[in-house]
This record gives structure tokens, C-alpha cells and sequence, in this order.
């Protein structure tokens, strides 16, 4: 059978080609295809890398196509596998390793490289492009060592390297030749807007600077400018532009101007061989953005298909930024002239700004800062060439009664072959399709169909608008959402069937609240293992497959695979004898490394899985709970004992408040930080609970966090005594254990229920107060520090060393 199958050849395993074989597969299964990859990674999203450098995604997470999805379509996949060209004559494509491959029809979709300014000192150590996961694991590993950095360009690449380094704990200034950010997508307004804003968020700027070389021997040191000025930097990235990846079809002589050289059907000048992508040139115009490889590629997978389509005629670009909180877009035209009408609307409170622009009455660009709900729509508007009126500006500008029926409206008119998920390249039709024939009825449910939503989320509002317009008067009830794609049930009712039902076990609840996926996920199952033990803190039995795999070794796993232990040093104070026996485990059990951290306690990392029970009893101190979701450190400072401005015993207090909440579950890891003055030497303020003594006793703030999402804590109220500030802190603790959703901090926590709602339970009700602290009391009386029980417990030590032995299942 396979035999008689055409022969597809893909050269290049990146986001257009697999993009374009998905849309082959869809049509026909009459191509037998290999796919070669220079990368030693399946398909990944490019533009998410991002999002992997500022650490709120991992590589694992931007897979779009894992190798269980080459073998389940039949695709031969070669990774790390480099083409050098296509043999026209023998109609084989020649790898750089000598393979021959026999082809039909050949893609290439090979992309981009960075384009590294031909400057002295360009070839340095600790020079990089920002491309493919390569750069961003060399970025990731210069942030380790090096303090310095900078980033060439002040582009949309650029801006993401810089915040993603910044989010590292970099020093980053990012130097660019032009006087506004992102020239080529942004008007003078927008760009300033940008800078205002990323410069709130850490990182420094040069602009009008032009770079003239870079310093240092082997690794670079600094940047020269052409007024002979210096900026000193470990790392530079260059982010000043890309150029189309035209090696193999040069090499193959194929016509190559800047790209690929293709007609509207995205045909190069050798027969059977085709190009999509940034390598592509179309109409004397290259692509470098992700949404015109999706069209291009929707159409070639119909044309070779023999499916009737039209021609690719060009895209129109479009640009979207989203980094912490900075949303950006432009599209068509978005600098003014005398020929244009200018609408616009800016708002320096709420940071937004809008900018639409008419030529003679017809809509050619747009740009918005701020609030980009009306992106889609503008660039559509764009697309189509439409005509402003009356309706329109009061729908775009906020002048009319729009409500929901304008965006159900635009969604309705909007064509089945448009894009909706730049990201992923899913068409409305597409998502139109699987929500009446496959019945589904969620965001998630489509999300896990067709991939739209699942990078950067920028489609969320429009993927929902289109179920709306689909479900119609079935949709409020149909797209009510649950705490995980498995059930519709929010974490509410799921603690109110709970209670009302008497369930006790994981297993339980999902039989009885009918959950879609009858084991659940790794998204529901730790959260309903948190929710039955909060609830029943005396009959509920930890399951353990249930908790992540950091909580089930009591340690934190490594990249390498080794793990951190960290025991436990109350208030951050410890004794000579605890040191003395952390020195000698770290040195009988090989711990590459003791670091001091921002907790005030020890790491011992590099601790082999095996030596982990040993480790522990050797040490024969508590657990510091540092992989858990639970109370993690209590920080001090010296306070009153030693400190010349305290007024309170910080030291002791911290370690009273660590002693008796440790051990106990809550939502997600919990910090605490008591200062002996308002000096703030321990950091209440960005702690979940921050206590601050003064002369008249103790005053509290909650909600503090000190991470990705940054947010001082909120003052909640002043106490006079020792035992009044344990009893709201205890009661503080339990409101949030009973009223947080799994893996929501304080600080997401507070803004959603309101600094009010926490006065009133745990400071203005005394009664409810007592209640609050009788129920936390009545849970730590039901636990204990897991691995001295496994330790003590000949039977618990037995099976802990089984579980060691099959760890590679954990």
C-alpha cells in the first residue's frame, strides 16, 4: 500500500512546514512523508520561547507535535538531520551526511537565521542570535554565571530576549539604533507608551546608539559605540533582523532572490518543489512573522492535494507583543500622513492608547497599546479593506451600545479560512467544524482538538466568541468552566458535593461528579488530594500518586536529575551542631553544592535519589518543605535581641509562628517574614503574611508576592499582643486554606476575594476568628513530619527504599 503512495519530502521541521503537513493530512493520505529537522527536537512554537526564557514555560511545554504524533501519522522523522540540497536528476533530496531520500514532491520550509552584525568582535564568546531553543538554553546558562547583558535591537524579538533576561536576574539594557522601539510595527505615541513600560518592569535603554564593536579577549566584555561611548556587558544578544534560510535551495539551483522565489500557488522554479515560510519570497516580499506561513501553507496543502483553492496573493502583517502584561498591536499601515484620517483615543490612567487610520473613509491601519480586544476585528477590517462608518466608530471607539452582540456580529461575518490562533495557525472553519461535529462545548475542549489558545492565549476572547455564535442560546450553560478540562465544576461546587456528599477519596469524587476523564489529570487530581484534606483532616489518607513528584521525594528535583534537600532552620536561626552535621552529610553523600538562600536556610544540592533516606536520617532535622505547598520559611531579621533598632524579638517570634504552622497543606507554598522594626530587613512586604513590629506590638499585611507577578502585600490591621497576632495569623492561614483555588498564591488570592472580605472573617469577627483557628489547630494535631515517620516506621522505611528502586516510574 505504502508503495503506491506519493512521495512528500519535508526539509525542515519547524512551525511552517508541519503546519502545512497538518493541513495535508486533513485532506488526503496519499503522501508517504519524511520529515528532516536540523534541530535535535520534534516541532516546537518558536514564538514561545519567550515565555521559556522568562521561565513561565518549559521546553516540554512549547511541543506542538511530540514524537508519539510522527509515528501515529507514519511520518519518517529525522532529527539533528541537516539537507545540503535536491538532486533534480535522480529526484532525491541528499542530506549532509550523504543519505539519499527519493521524493514526488518536495518542502522546504527551513525558515530564518539570526542576523549577526558583521562588526569587530561579533565571533566572541557569549555572542548569540535568539532563534531556536540552542540561543535559549545558552541564555538560560550565561544568566547562571553573568551579570551584565545586552540586547542589540529594539525589536519585537529584541524586547522579548530582554524581558526574558531580566526575568533571570540579569542587568539588561537593550541598545537600539532607532529612536522608537519597534519603528517598524509602532507610531511615535505607542513606542514611547512601550518604553515607559518596560522600563517600570526592569529593563534600561540606549536608543539613537549605534554599535561599533565589541570588547573583550575570547568572551566579550562590553560594546563600543560609533561616538567612542562604552557599555560593559558578559552577554549580548543580537536581535537586529533576520534573513530567509536559502542554503539548500541555492545549493540546488534553484532561483533565489532574498528568499525562495515562488509563485501563488507557492511553487519555486524546480519542479515538484515547494516552499512556505520565512525562507519564502513571494511577490518580492519575505515574511518574517508567524500568521503568513499559516496562509501560505493552507493553500499549498490544497493545491498539491488537488483541492480548489485560490492563490496566494500576500498577507497583510500584523504584530502582536505580549510580555508581562505589555499588550501591543499594529496592523496595515500605522504611521499618518496628510493623506490619512486620524481616529484616535488615549488614555494615560489606564495606560491604553488607540489609533485607527482611514484613507479616503477606507480603514488601512490600526494600532492599540494597552487593550488589544479589538485586534482581530481591526485587522480583518484591514484585510478587507472596509469602509468606516458610523456604526463601526461607535463599535470600535466605545461611543455606541455594543455589549456582547458586537462581538458575536463580527465573529458571524468573518470568513471560515481566517486565522483565528496565530499562534497554531486554527482557522474559524476549523474551529466552527470540531464544535458542531465533535460537540464540543468549552475553550479547553477545543484547545486540546485544535491546538487554538494553547500558546500565547491572545485568541481566548475570540475562540469563545465563535462558540457563542455557534452554541447560541445553549452556550452560557454549555461553556461554563471547571477547575480543569475533565469536569465543568468549579472548585466551589466541587468542596460543596464534597461536604454534601461525604466523599473521601479522589477516585471517589470523580465517579460521583461524573468527571469526562474517569482518572482525571495532572491538573485536578493534587488539587482534589489538597480539597478532601482540608476538608477532612482526620479521616482523609494522603495519596500520594496524586501529589507532584517533588512532594512525593520531599525534595526538589534538578535538572540532572539529582535532588535539593533542604531542612529545616526555624526563624533562619540554626546551631553550630546542626551546621556541623549538614557539613558532614554534604561531604560523606558527594552534595555538589550548600547555598545559602533567600530564605535564610541551606539548599544541599545535587543529592542522588538513592541517598535521599540517608540523607535525611543523618541530618536527623525537620523537613524545610521546600518542594511543598505548604509553609515554606518564616524570615527574620535580629529584632530586639541584638539589634539596635528593634522593638520587638523578631527572631523568636518567626520561630514560634514556623514551629507551629509547618507542616500543614495549603493551596500553594506560603512564605511569612516577621521584622523587629519598619526597617523591612526581612521583606514583610513580599511575603504572603509580613509582620512588622513597632512599640505598641505588631502590625500585619497579607497578599505579598515577590516573584513573576510581583505585588506588595496589603496592611491588614495592628495587634498589641503576642497571642493576638498568632490567632489572626492562624486564622489567616485557614480562611485561605478554605476559601484559595489549588496553586493560587496570597497575592492572586487577596485581589480576588478583596482585602475587606479578610478583615471581615479573621479581624472584625472575633467569633469567626476563634472558629478559623480551632479548625487549623484540630488539622495540625492530624499530621506530622512525613519522612520522620517513614524513618521511624520499620514497614513506611521498607517501602520508601521499594519506591527509590522503581524511581524512574515516579
Amino acid at each position: 500500500m505504502n508503495a503506491a503512495k506519493e512521495k512528500l519530502v519535508v526539509i525542515g521541521n519547524g512551525m511552517a512546514g508541519i503546519s502545512t503537513v497538518e493541513q495535508i493530512l486533513k485532506l488526503t493520505t496519499k503522501f508517504d512523508i519524511t520529515v528532516f529537522g536540523s534541530e535535535p527536537h520534534p516541532n516546537y512554537n518558536r514564538i514561545m520561547l519567550s515565555y521559556v526564557l522568562e521561565g513561565s514555560k518549559t521546553i516540554d511545554d512549547i511541543v506542538l507535535n511530540d514524537l508519539q504524533w510522527y509515528e501515529d501519522n507514519g511520518i519518517k522523522l529525522h532529527m539533528g538531520t541537516a539537507v545540503s540540497r535536491i538532486d533534480e536528476q535522480s529526484k532525491e533530496v541528499v542530506t549532509e551526511q550523504g543519505m539519499r531520500v527519493p521524493y514526488d514532491k518536495v518542502l522546504i520550509a527551513t525558515g530564518s537565521n539570526s542576523f549577526i552584525l558583521p562588526i569587530p568582535g561579533s565571533d566572541k564568546e557569549g555572542v548569540v542570535g535568539f532563534r531556536d531553543i540552542a540561543d535559549c538554553n545558552q541564555m538560560l546558562e550565561a544568566a547562571k554565571t553573568y551579570r551584565k547583558a545586552a540586547v542589540i535591537g529594539g525589536g519585537l524579538l529584541g524586547l522579548e530576549a530582554a524581558k526574558g533576561l531580566v526575568q533571570l536576574g540579569m542587568d539588561v539594557t537593550v541598545v537600539h539604533l532607532m529612536e522608537d522601539l519597534m519603528e517598524r510595527q509602532l507610531d511615535h505615541q505607542a513606542a514611547s507608551m512601550l518604553k515607559g513600560e518596560l522600563e517600570r518592569q526592569g529593563i534600561k535603554f540606549k536608543m539613537g546608539a549605534q554599535t561599533s564593536e565589541l570588547l573583550g579577549d575570547t568572551r566579550v566584555s562590553g560594546l563600543r559605540f560609533a561616538d567612542d561611548t562604552v557599555l560593559e556587558a558578559e552577554f549580548v544578544v543580537m536581535a537586529v533582523g533576520i534573513k530567509p534560510n536559502v542554503a539548500v535551495a541555492r545549493e540546488s539551483g534553484i532561483a533565489v532572490n532574498r528568499g525562495i522565489i515562488v509563485n501563488d500557488y507557492m511553487q519555486t522554479s524546480m519542479e515538484g518543489v515547494y516552499s512556505v515560510g520565512e525562507c519564502t519570497e513571494h511577490r518580492g516580499t519575505c515574511y518574517g512573522l508567524v500568521a503568513p506561513l499559516f496562509e501560505q501553507g493552507s493553500i499549498l496543502a490544497k493545491h498539491i492535494c488537488g483541492v480548489d483553492t485560490a492563490p496566494y496573493e500576500g498577507s497583510v502583517m500584523s504584530t502582536k507583543l505580549k510580555i508581562s502584561g505589555v499588550d501591543v498591536f499594529s496592523t496595515g499601515v500605522f504611521i499618518d500622513g496628510p493623506e490619512h484620517t486620524v481616529i484616535s483615543n488615549k488614555d494615560d490612567w489606564k495606560r491604553t492608547y488607540k489609533k485607527i487610520l482611514l484613507q479616503d473613509g477606507i480603514i488601512v491601519g490600526a494600532v492599540l497599546f494597552g487593550d488589544i480586544d479589538d485586534a482581530n476585528e481591526l485587522q480583518k477590517l484591514v484585510k478587507n479593506k472596509a469602509e468606516m462608518t458610523d456604526e463601526l466608530y461607535a463599535s470600535l471607539m466605545g461611543t455606541g451600545c455594543s455589549g456582547g452582540g458586537k462581538k458575536t456580529a463580527a465573529v458571524e461575518t468573518m470568513p471560515d479560512e481566517e486565522i483565528v490562533c496565530g499562534c497554531n495557525g486554527v482557522t474559524k472553519g476549523t474551529i466552527v467544524d470540531v464544535i458542531t461535529n465533535q460537540g464540543l462545548t468549552t475553550v479547553d475542549e477545543i484547545k486540546a482538538c485544535t491546538g487554538a489558545t494553547r500558546s500565547c492565549g491572545g485568541c481566548k476572547p475570540v475562540v469563545e466568541q465563535i462558540l457563542q455564535y455557534v452554541l447560541g442560546d445553549g452556550f452560557t450553560a454549555a461553556a461554563k468552566q471547571g477547575i480543569c478540562g475533565c469536569t465543568t465544576l468549579s472548585r466551589d461546587e466541587i468542596v460543596a458535593e464534597i461536604q454534601e456528599k461525604g466523599l473521601q477519596t479522589t477516585k471517589e469524587v470523580m465517579n460521583v461528579l461524573g468527571w469526562s476523564q474517569p482518572e482525571g489529570c495532572s491538573k485536578c487530581r493534587p488539587a482534589l488530594n489538597y480539597y478532601l484534606g482540608m476538608l477532612h483532616p482526620d479521616t482523609h489518607e494522603d495519596e500520594k500518586p496524586s501529589r507532584f513528584v517533588n512532594e512525593r521525594m520531599a525534595a526538589n528535583i534538578q535538572k540532572d536529575g539529582t535532588y535539593t534537600v533542604v531542612p529545616r532552620m526555624y526563624g533562619g536561626v540554626t546551631t553550630p551542631e546542626e551546621l556541623k552535621r549538614i557539613a558532614d552529610v554534604s561531604l560523606k553523600y558527594d552534595v555538589k553544592v550548600v547555598k545559602v538562600t533567600g530564605g535564610q536556610r541551606l539548599d544541599l544540592i545535587g543529592v542522588k535519589k538513592e541517598d535521599l533516606p540517608k540523607v535525611w536520617e543523618e541530618l536527623d532535622m525537620p523537613s524545610g518543605y521546600a518542594y511543598a505547598k505548604s509553609l515554606r520559611t518564616v524570615k527574620t531579621c535580629v529584632g530586639s535581641q541584638f539589634c539596635r533598632f528593634g522593638t520587638q524579638d523578631s527572631m523568636g517570634m518567626g520561630a514560634i509562628l514556623e514551629r507551629k504552622f509547618e507542616r500543614l497543606d495549603f493551596p500553594a507554598k506560603f512564605k511569612l517574614a516577621v521584622n523587629g522594626c519598619p526597617r523591612n530587613c526581612a521583606e514583610s512586604c513580599t511575603k504572603d503574611i509580613g509582620i512588622v513590629g513597632n512599640d505598641g506590638g505588631w502590625e500585619i499585611f497579607v497578599g505579598g508576592n515577590g516573584g513573576i507577578k510581583a505585588r506588595l502585600a496589603d496592611p491588614l490591621c495592628k495587634v498589641k499582643t503576642d497571642d493576638e497576632l498568632i490567632e489572626i495569623v492562624g486564622a489567616i492561614m485557614q480562611y485561605y486554606r478554605e476559601s484559595g483555588n489549588y496553586l493560587e498564591r496570597t497575592s492572586e488570592w487577596v485581589e480576588r476575594i478583596g482585602l475587606d472580605a479578610i478583615k471581615a472573617n479573621v479581624v472584625d469577627d472575633h467569633e469567626n476568628r476563634k472558629a478559623l483557628m480551632e479548625r487549623i489547630e484540630f488539622a495540625l494535631q492530624q499530621v506530622e513530619d512525613p519522612w520522620k515517620k517513614m524513618l521511624n516506621d520499620t514497614e513506611h522505611r521498607e517501602k520508601l527504599y521499594n519506591r527509590l528502586e522503581m524511581s524512574n516510574q515516579l
